[in-house]
Order: structure tokens, then C-alpha cells, then sequence
């Protein structure tokens, strides 16, 4: 599969009215919430050409063919932050946007952290930046963080704690 496979399909209602949609397929992302001992999450910062500005996102990035969501999130928090993890656990998966996209986002805690050199992609520039809870909260409330995958997986995490 491409990154993404657009098809328009005819199906039909219970009522048996004939219904059209524009369907996305995707092969699937990772993401990792990279946590401190201090509690701190961290952040990147790249610019999204569909909202047109930059957003406050955890690393996430498609999942390559014949690697599985963990291996896709250990690999994106490599190259967009340069930190590894010794700990990882799953904390949600989800359909971001189920009526017309199937993506599926798994979201992975990344604990025990060792810094090391970021390798962004071509076209990627990241700015990176520590958020403590407080910010965190404070941010997703104001909507300065307003990526669903980052909220979705902070929320996660401080409902398990």
C-alpha cells in the first residue's frame, strides 16, 4: 500500500437508499509519549501544510511495511527527537477520523530516556520542547496543543497513573 489509497465506493443503507463515499485507506501509524523522570513530556513542533501552521505534536509517523506499530514508534522518536527509550508500553489505539479515513494510531508510553542525535526526514523541521503537566493541561484547555493523537495519548497516560 501507498501512503494513501483513495477509492469512491456505492453502498447501500439499511433503509436501501444507494449511498457514496470518498474512502481513505492508510497502513496504520505509531506514536510515542516520551515521558522524564521528572514527569516532563516532550514535544515537537512542525509545520502542517493541511492547518497551516505548526502544531505541538508527540513523534508519530506512518508505520512502514513489515514493521509492527512499536518497532514505527521506536523509529519516529529516533528521528524526530534523537531519544531512546528503555521502557515502552502501549497506552490507547484509535481511529482518528473513522468516516472516511482507517487509519489506526497506536500510541506507546516511552519511558527511561537517553538522548542521542535527532535524523529528520527531508522537509522535516523540528523544534523540540519539554511540557510539564501543568503546560500540558494548561495547553490542551487554551488549544495551543491541539493534535488529537498528542491529547489522546497525554490523556491516556494520566488516566493509568
Amino acid at each position: 500500500m501507498s501512503l494513501l489509497d483513495i477509492s469512491h465506493q456505492t453502498f447501500v443503507t439499511k433503509s436501501g437508499r444507494k449511498e457514496k463515499r470518498i474512502l481513505i485507506r492508510h497502513p496504520g501509524s505509531a506514536a510515542a509519549l516520551p515521558v522524564d523522570s521528572g514527569g516532563r513530556v516532550l514535544l515537537v513542533s512542525q509545520y502542517r501544510v493541511p492547518v497551516g501552521g505548526r502544531l505541538w505534536e508527540i513523534p508519530a509517523g506512518k508505520i512502514d511495511e513489515g514493521e509492527t506499530a512499536l518497532q514505527a514508534a521506536r523509529r519516529e522518536l529516533i528521528e524526530e527527537t534523537g531519544y531512546r527509550a528503555r521502557r515502552w508500553s502501549k497506552l490507547v489505539g484509535f481511529f482518528p477520523s473513522p468516516g472516511f479515513l482507517g487509519e489506526f494510531i497506536t500510541v506507546y508510553l516511552a519511558r527511561d530516556l537517553r538522548e542521542g542525535e535527532a535524523n529528520p526526514g527531508d522537509g522535516e523541521d523540528i523544534e523540540l520542547r519539554w511540557f510539564t503537566t501543568e503546560e500540558m493541561d494548561r495547553g490542551i484547555r487554551s488549544g495551543r496543543i491541539r493534535d488529537a493523537k498528542t491529547i489522546a495519548g497525554y490523556l491516556a497516560y494520566h488516566r493509568g497513573k
